[in-house]
Formats: C-alpha cells, structure tokens, sequence
C-alpha cells in the first residue's frame, strides 16, 4: 500500500490479493481434477497383468475400470445436488476423501471382489469436476470463466493420459499393482489439503431433501444394462439371464422418470437432462465419454499384445503405453489452457464440434493403420487435440444456460452421461473383444480391435455432428 502525493492511498497491492487468491483457487481445483481423471485410468495399463494374478478373464477384470465409472454416474448428481444445498466446498472435499478411502482399500486388496469395492469408492469422486466448475462459477468473474472452467475441464483428458504414464513407470519396477493406488491416495491427500486452504464456500445455497430414490433406481438400471452387455458373450445374448437384465434396465429406466417427474427436487432435474439448449450439450457429453473412456482400455491393451504371438499388436510394456501417451497428455495440457479463447471468439458450440472431429480422426486412424508405432504417435496427437479443445469447451457449453443456483447440478448431469457413456463404452468393448478371440485362447483377435476402434469413431463424430447442429440453431453458443 502506497499514499500518493494527494494524500490518497493507493490499493493496487490490495487489488493484487483476489486476482491471487483465484488463481491459486484455480490450481487447487486443477490439481484435484488431475487425481480425480488420473485415478480413473492408472488401473487400466495393469488389467492384462491382474488377468493373470487375479485368476480372471477380460469381462471379470474390465469392471476395475467399468466399476469406478459406474459409481461415478450415479454419486455424481447426487454430490452435486448435495452441493447446490449445503455449499460445493463441503462436497468437494467428501469425494476426494471417498477417492482416498478406496485407494487405500485397493493398495490393500489381493482378490477381485476387494479391488471393485475400492474401485467403485474411487469413482465417487469423479462428482469433483462438476463440483469444481459450479465453484469456478460462483467464484470467478465473468470475464475469466470460459478459461477457468476450460482449464478445469481439459484436467479430465491431462490427467487421465498423465496416469497411465505415471502407471508405466511405476509397474517397469514391479509388478505389484499395490504401489500405484498408494500413489494415488498420497495425492489425493495433497489435493485436499490444496483446497482447504485456498478455495472458499461461496454461492447460494438451498435447502431441501435429497432424492435417494433416484439415486438408487439410477444405480440400478445401470448395474443392469452394463453386467448385461458385459456377460452378453459369455452367458448368450438370446439366454434368460442377459434378456432379463435388459428388461430391467428398461423397466428401471421407464420407473426412473416418473419418479423424477414427481420428486420436488428430483436428483436429476429433466429438464436439464433433455432440455431444447441442454439435450445436445448431454448426448455430446455422452458421446465423447465414449470415445475417451473406451479408447484408453482398448489402446491400452492393443499396444501390450505381442505381435511375435498373435500376428498383431506392438509388443509393448505397462510404460510403453505412458510413453506413447505422452503427445496426447502434452496437447490436452496445451489446449485445456488455450481453448478459452477459440471459444469466446466462436463459441463453445463450434469449439467443441472441431475438438470431437479431432477425437473422431483418432479413432478412425487407428481403425485403418494400426501395425506401426508411428500409427499409435498420430492417433495420440489427433487424440490429444481433440479431447483437449471439446472437454475445455463441453464445460462452459453445459452451465452457461442455466441459473447460477443450478449450474453444480447441471454441470453435475453432464458429467453423469458422460461418465455413463464411458460405462457402457467398456462394456461394449469389452464385450467385442471378448466375443472374437483367437481359437483356443482368450485372446480377442486383430478384427476385434478394429470393430471396436471403428465404433468409439463413431460416437465421437456423433459427437461432432451434435454440436454443430447445436452451433447453428443457438448462434455458436
């Protein structure tokens, strides 16, 4: 503080302080999402691994990754809604303790039942995101919010590439999958203690009562119709058990929505499910978790097969998929950080149709040329791109229609189709994969791969084609 000739005192050190505070609010948050997306992928590189040390097959060990979407969906909105109700801090902090508790958990687990428990306790946390960018909202001024939410968005992708290389470099000197999940809650304390000393409770709140009911006829038509997808090959697509579970998915789904029509605060509000401005920034959502989540198992595990065995696949190790990720976790790091200004200057409609082409071209590449290692290079960067301009602009596309009172739930919905869409892209792919195997082996054959490359292809195009529609009809935004 400085006193001018005039006698008056100067605030410009004072003004610096809330221009500080927010930035170190926005790293608090960052460094959460990172754990948060890290942990959704650190398993992955280790699942053909814990085939063999857990006695299982590709169904049984893809629900390590499928689990922790799975919770994610469901706890999602309901951490949300809690949010806009008591303050989004509080929230924020309950699920990154939930990420840490089931860390724990799997650092200590040594069969497959224990790891899904710890698994799914992981995934609980996938509510910070939307969390965080309600926080942002409530927070930050209008002028940095397109930037601040893209950075918090783009830690999704960062993350989750940054984690299967922190993963390869881990297992290149064990292969106890144990010292990853310690990894894992080690940082996720570091996040929480992050964010108690920098981010403040701010925002309206209201009071109300949480729809457990929803919450739990959510969980269960999804438990139904992925386990029915999942086991679809190995327990026949015509038989009574998987046929059963889809018609409970259906009858779960139909009860579901009568009883958010009905619900005063339901736990997802439809209107901002299937709304004219929110329906195609949700099926976007849903398609791109798709693309994004399917595409780091599959890639995972192609890189690892050996081609000297099976005729296909890179021969690679648990780091060699962290290395080939690393183009994509440095150009979702570029444009998280960038792509505020694509979109401010087009809109986040349009931003987010050119990232999931991007996205598109990834897949699609790979579904064509995939024999070389320079293949898995290309598809890494066209990948990188495009998860790093969509999830930056999907995150303003989301909120920026609603209420400031609603935008935790609604970022909250937008996150649960995208973690959902996710869910169902490992069961989908799992189920390809599991259904095309080499004869008298369980290891899925090279067109197996190629079927499932081409369809996450096609959901992010999708994903594209949906935003450009919703470009034209709203002006870009």
């Amino acid at each position: 503080m400085t006193t001018t000739a005039s006698g008056q005192v100067s605030t410009s050190k004072t003004d610096d302080r809330p221009q500080a505070h927010l930035g170190l609010t926005l790293l608090a948050l960052s460094a959460a999402g990172l754990v948060v997306s890290l942990q959704q992928t650190v398993v992955i590189p280790l699942l053909p691994r814990m085939i063999v040390q857990l006695h299982t097959d590709v169904s049984g060990v893809t629900w390590l990754f499928t689990a922790a979407l799975l919770t994610g969906a469901v706890f999602t909105p309901l951490l949300s809604r809690f949010g806009d109700m008591y303050g989004k801090k509080p929230m924020v902090m309950v699920a990154m303790t939930v990420l840490i508790i089931g860390s724990v958990v799997c650092a200590l687990a040594d069969t497959l039942g224990v790891y899904i428990i710890g698994r799914s306790l992981q995934g609980i946390s996938s509510a910070m995101i939307p969390l965080a960018i309600g926080m942002i909202r409530d927070t930050f001024p209008r002028e940095r919010l397109v930037s601040a939410i893209g950075i918090v968005s783009g830690t999704m992708g960062v993350g989750g590439t940054v984690g299967l290389l922190i993963t390869g470099v881990i297992a290149n000197h064990t292969t106890d999958p144990h010292p990853v999940f310690w990894m894992t809650a080690g940082l996720g304390v570091v996040a929480v203690v992050l964010i108690q000393f920098s981010a403040k409770n701010n925002g309206v709140r209201h009071g109300g009562k949480p729809d457990y009911l929803g919450a739990a006829l959510l969980a269960g038509l999804l438990i139904c119709l992925l386990l029915g997808i999942s086991e679809g090959p190995r327990w026949g697509w015509g038989s009574g058990s998987v046929i059963g579970l889809f018609a409970g998915a259906v009858a779960l789904a139909v009860i579901w929505v009568l009883v958010e029509l009905k619900v005063a605060q339901p736990l997802v509000r439809l209107q901002l499910l299937v709304g004219p401005q929110s329906l195609s920034a949700n099926i976007a959502s849903a398609t791109l978790g798709f693309a994004l989540f399917g595409s780091f198992t599959l890639i995972s595990n192609f890189i690892q097969t050996p081609s000297d065995k099976v005729g296909y696949g890179l021969s690679g190790s648990v780091l060699s998929v962290g290395l080939y990720g690393i183009p994509s976790a440095v150009l979702m790091t570029f444009f998280s950080f960038n792509t505020g200004r694509i979109a401010a200057k087009i809109g986040p409609a349009y931003t987010l149709a050119i990232g999931s082409l991007f996205a598109g071209l990834s897949m699609g590449w790979l579904t064509f040329s995939h024999d070389h290692g320079y293949d898995m290079i290309i598809a890494n960067i066209l990948q990188g791109t495009g998860f790093g301009i969509a999830y930056a602009a999907l995150g303003t596309l989301a909120v920026q229609h609603v209420p400031m009172s609603e935008s935790g739930i609604a970022s909250g919905i937008n996150s649960l189709v995208r973690t959902a869409g996710g869910s169902i892209a490992g069961a989908i792919t799992a189920s390809i994969l599991s259904a095309h195997v080499i004869a008298h082996t369980q290891v899925p054959t090279v067109n197996a791969y190629v079927a499932s490359f081409a369809v996450l292809a096609v959901g992010a195009f999708v994903a594209a084609a949906v935003a450009l529609g919703h470009g034209l009809r709203h002006n870009g935004k």
